[in-house]
């Protein structure tokens, strides 16, 4: 699908805030709100829109801690890539897991309500998973951009 200048522009805004309304997004790109719903239902069916969702705070919630964990694992066959991504997808607390490329197979952005509780995913959900050579694990101090989304260029 290509996209046009007023699809980048309810994209960009909807990214900003998913909670605009339709009426609102329609004068904010300069159209009225039937074909701009129009334009919306179409971006959705095209899958550039996935879903909408509410940003929550972390430590608002009880998740201060935020830790990075390289994973490396003794196969990379497709199967035991593929059971490691299923074990990760039903640990609540690893909230993005990524294959890479090079020596480490996979990162994974965990958070946690403290630092027992993060030890805990570590030794009985994360290093004895089958598979599993090793474990490296970086502590966030802060974070210093967190964007989320991806750039809307024009």
């Amino acid at each position: 699908m290509t996209f046009d200048s007023i699809d980048r522009n309810i994209l960009r805004l909807l990214q900003e805030d998913g909670r605009m309304t339709n009426v609102d997004l329609a004068e904010r790109v300069g159209l009225t709100a039937p074909p701009c719903l129009r334009r919306v239902r179409a971006l959705e069916e095209a899958g550039a829109i996935r879903g909408y969702h509410a940003e929550l705070d972390p430590a608002t919630l009880g998740f201060p801690i935020t830790v990075f964990a390289m994973v490396s694992l003794r196969s990379q066959a497709e199967h035991d890539l593929a059971a490691f991504e299923a074990h990760v997808a039903d640990i609540p607390e690893i909230r993005e897991c990524y294959m890479l490329n090079g020596e480490i197979d996979f990162i994974l952005k965990i958070v946690a309500g403290d630092l027992k509780s993060f030890q805990d995913i570590l030794t009985t959900h994360l290093t004895p998973a089958p598979n599993v050579a090793s474990v490296k694990t970086s502590l966030t101090i802060r974070a210093a951009k967190n964007q989320p989304g991806i750039p809307v260029l024009d």
